[in-house]
């Protein structure tokens, strides 16, 4: 027994779960992708002038 029927019903179900989920994923790579500069503060070093 499947969840997902092998009939055309079936395949736009699965592409529409596709669909969404590269959403997700996408989203999620651009939350990543946002907090860099703020890493980027947080490691910054400060030179010392003589």
């Amino acid at each position: 027994m499947t969840m997902i029927p092998d009939t055309l019903e079936g395949a736009l179900l699965l592409s529409a779960i596709d669909f969404v989920l590269s959403f997700v994923f996408i989203s999620f790579i651009g939350v990543i992708l946002h907090f860099f500069p703020l890493l980027n503060k947080l490691g910054e070093v400060k030179e010392r002038r003589d």
